[in-house]
Formats: structure tokens, C-alpha cells, sequence
């Protein structure tokens, strides 16, 4: 099986074009080839797949095997990919996924190809039951929920994915590894959760850490960068534009209140090729 490793800002995932290969079983694949160990090493993988209402179609699959619904830093590799490797001569494409077709505009550099990518993210999902989030009200804003054994206050929004947004003093100094499980299995989520920790630097600029669920600690997460601007905004933190620094690098995160879209731009790299033998 032919692959290429991809990474948008440190969010990497081995993806494979099943226009030309085959995957049998892509949640046995996943856990396979992430494994940074034994495998190629990667958060997941993500297969380039034809569409029949989109020009593409995206299946993403966690490093533990799970099959996740959106990934915003996908859906900028898979734009690279295809418009590299001549798929498509678009540099405006549609991309069908779990959670709806995305739309991406590419931005080419100088050598012709593609260097960074706008997703139009579509609108964000505040009902708590579409999250989904178990809650009574409206929306989930700025709630105190208990998560491991302390009281912390959160806002739950879904941006192609549950994220659940917390608002801290300092990012670097938090045990991820110790508190991130405790929020991606707290029993109002359903089917866990994205947990982002959020230290709002100004109205403009905000630090951030992800614990993805299916993948532990990232270095980077587009749904959860769209998802945490969306919170920002529903607390009165930032404006409607913000610069996301997140490990791996930098977003830019555009919420317009005319379409209520939220729209991603970051980069996106190819790292290698290679044969693995699936």
C-alpha cells in the first residue's frame, strides 16, 4: 500500500489515495501505522476516497481505530494532496465528510503548489443534544461540570467534532496526560470529547493545548482551534478574527456573523512517501 505522511502544523496522519489503493479493514490499518514505535507513527490516518455529491470524500480514522467525524487539519493536507499530485486543477474544492461537505480554498506559494489552505468550517453547533452534550438549557456556556474530582467550568460547542473548552491560566504548565482522559470520558459526553485548554493572551490571541479523544495530546487540532474561537466569542474573550498558537504552530480563525461560518487558515506539509505493507 502506497502512502504519504502529511502534517498540518504538527497534526500528522499517514493518508492514502483509494482511488488507487484498496484499505480492508481502515480501523486495524489505523492503529497499525500510528503507533510510533512499531508503525509509521502518526495520529491517525485519513483516506482520500471518490464522492459522489463532492469532488472528494474524507475518512478519517483516530490512532486508537475509531472512526472520527471532521478534521479541520485533514481537510487542508487532503486539498494539498490532491491539487499536488494533479487530482484536480480546482483551487477551490469540496470535500465530503461526516459532518457535511467542506469547502477549501487553496493558497499556492511560489513553486506552485499548495502552501496554506482556507476551510470554510460551516456553522458551529451550540444545541446541546446535537453536540452532543448531556445539559438542559439551550446552550452550554461557562458551566460548572465536575471532572476529576474538581470543579471546572466549560463551554461545549461542536465544529464537525464534540469539543469541550476550558479556560485556564497557563497551558504549558498542565498535566495533560493525567487530566485528559478525565474530560474526553466524563459521562456528559456521550461519545467523548475533544477537551481544548485555553489561555486568552489578548482579544486577538489565544494559546492552546487539545486533548483529542481516540489520540491523547496533539500537536495541533482545526476543529478544536475553531471550536475554542467559537467559546472566546460566546464569553466575551476575543474579537471575531483570533491567532490560534497552538504546539505544532499557528492558525488563523475567522467566525463571520453574516453566514455564522467559522473559517480556518493554516498550512499544510508533505513529509514523505512510501510502500507499507497492509
Amino acid at each position: 500500500m502506497k502512502f504519504t505522511k502529511m502534517h498540518g502544523i504538527g497534526n500528522d496522519y499517514i493518508y492514502v489515495n483509494c482511488f488507487e489503493e484498496t484499505v480492508e479493514n481502515a480501523s486495524e490499518l489505523s492503529i497499525r501505522i500510528s503507533d510510533r514505535h512499531f508503525g509509521i507513527g502518526s495520529d491517525g490516518l485519513i483516506l482520500i476516497c471518490p464522492s459522489e455529491v463532492a469532488d472528494f470524500k474524507m475518512r478519517m480514522f483516530n490512532a486508537d481505530g475509531s472512526e472520527g467525524m471532521m478534521c479541520g487539519n485533514g481537510t487542508r493536507c487532503i486539498a494539498k494532496y490532491v491539487y499536488d499530485h494533479g487530482m484536480t486543477d480546482k483551487t477551490r474544492i469540496s470535500l465530503e465528510t461526516l459532518s457535511g461537505i467542506k469547502y477549501i480554498d487553496v493558497i499556492l506559494g511560489d513553486d506552485g503548489k499548495v502552501a496554506k489552505a482556507t476551510v470554510d468550517m460551516g456553522e458551529p453547533i451550540l444545541t446541546p443534544s446535537k453536540i452532543p452534550v448531556i445539559y438542559d438549557g439551550d446552550t452550554m456556556i461557562d458551566v460548572p461540570v465536575e471532572v476529576n474530582g474538581d470543579t471546572v467550568r466549560i463551554t461545549a460547542v461542536s465544529t464537525g467534532n464534540p469539543h469541550c473548552v476550558v479556560f485556564v491560566d497557563d497551558v504549558h504548565s498542565l498535566d495533560l496526560e493525567k487530566i485528559g482522559p478525565g474530560f474526553e470520558n466524563n459521562p456528559i459526553y456521550p461519545n467523548r470529547t475533544n477537551t481544548e485548554f485555553i489561555h486568552v493572551i489578548d482579544r486577538n490571541t489565544i494559546d492552546f493545548r487539545v486533548w483529542e479523544r481516540g489520540s491523547g495530546e496533539t500537536l495541533a487540532c482545526g476543529t478544536g482551534a475553531c471550536g475554542a474561537v467559537m467559546a472566546c466569542i460566546l464569553n466575551n474573550k476575543t474579537e471575531d478574527q483570533v491567532l490560534v498558537h497552538l504546539l505544532g504552530g499557528d492558525l488563523t480563525i475567522r467566525y463571520d456573523r453574516t453566514t455564522n461560518h467559522l473559517f480556518m487558515t493554516g498550512p499544510a506539509a508533505e513529509i514523505c512517501t512510501g510502500d507499507y505493507p497492509a
